[in-house]
């Protein structure tokens, strides 16, 4: 809880270290600290123990870390490793599992496998794994997500780290999936960042099974992003997330989105209500 308000955070990278391709300064946005450092006692490996107990002393209520195959960008972030962080404790601690159609064949089996060890939503990285959204070798794999009730999460908007293929954070790319997958909730982490807040909120607003995910995105910037669109509408469809660790602090950010959000009722939907229906977690998990 956080100012008596629950808090979910559905987009953390605890990162193992010797498996990011990035230098350690560039992956944590010049956020680095001798608190971030305390959480790898080995030098390599984020510790669950610790790592949980930062997030209650952040007021986080549960957390989403997210896997990634990106090997041509940021490096493997390993299914198995994240789901060692969450470990430590299941309650607040849940892991995405993440499928790259270069890398995993069938993806439908990979899926598969990961879900069965626990992941509660796939992420999807089009911009660092090199695909369009819309690659049908991933149409198995949504097939999956949409008959399980199981959300997908995309990399909607531009990155910066070298590499990085932005042309392929395009939202357009998502009609296709939209209209094959019509029971699918898909979450656009990044909200469209960069070129695309527009085609977002534009998603989002018309379709009840697209999500605006706040990861990365400045609190006090909202509204200037998305000044085209009915900001009491388009807050309503927003899912608090804040890709940590490249930010200042979760508790500093969330109290940042409840300030701009019209109500305090649009306020607990962005920091927990939202996540609870989209990603299934339990009221008070």
């Amino acid at each position: 809880m956080l100012d008596g308000r629950p808090l979910i955070d559905v987009h953390l990278h605890p990162a193992r270290r010797s498996t990011l391709k990035l230098p350690w300064d560039v992956w944590v946005q010049d956020f680095d600290a001798p608190e971030l450092d305390g959480l790898y006692p080995d030098g390599d490996t984020v510790d669950g123990a610790a790592f949980d107990a930062l997030l209650a002393a952040e007021g986080v209520d549960v957390a989403l870390v997210l896997s990634e195959y990106s090997p041509r960008v940021t490096g493997t972030q390993a299914v198995e490793d994240m789901a060692a962080v969450c470990a430590a404790n299941p309650d607040r601690l849940h892991f995405a599992a993440n499928v790259n159609p270069h890398l995993h064949h069938p993806v439908d089996e990979e899926l598969a496998r990961q879900l069965d060890l626990g992941a509660v939503a796939l992420k999807v990285h089009p911009v660092h794994g090199g695909f369009g959204v819309n690659h049908r070798a991933l149409y198995p794999a949504y097939a999956i997500c949409q008959e399980r009730g199981v959300p997908v999460v995309v990399h909607c908007g531009t990155s910066t780290f070298p590499g990085a293929l932005n042309q392929f954070g395009d939202p357009i790319l998502l009609d296709d999936v939209l209209r094959d997958f019509r029971d699918l909730d898909l979450v656009l982490a990044h909200g469209g960042r960069g070129w695309w807040y527009d085609a977002a909120a534009f998603l989002a607003l018309a379709n009840p099974r697209v999500w605006i995910e706040l990861s990365g995105l400045p609190p006090s910037r909202l509204q200037t992003y998305y000044a085209r669109h009915s900001w009491p509408r388009l807050a309503r469809r927003m899912i608090f997330g804040t890709d940590w660790p490249g930010i200042p602090g979760i508790a500093e950010n969330a109290r940042a989105v409840a300030a701009v959000c019209p109500d305090p009722e649009t306020a607990d939907l962005v920091l927990a209500g939202n996540a609870m229906q989209v990603y299934k977690f339990k009221p008070g998990c």
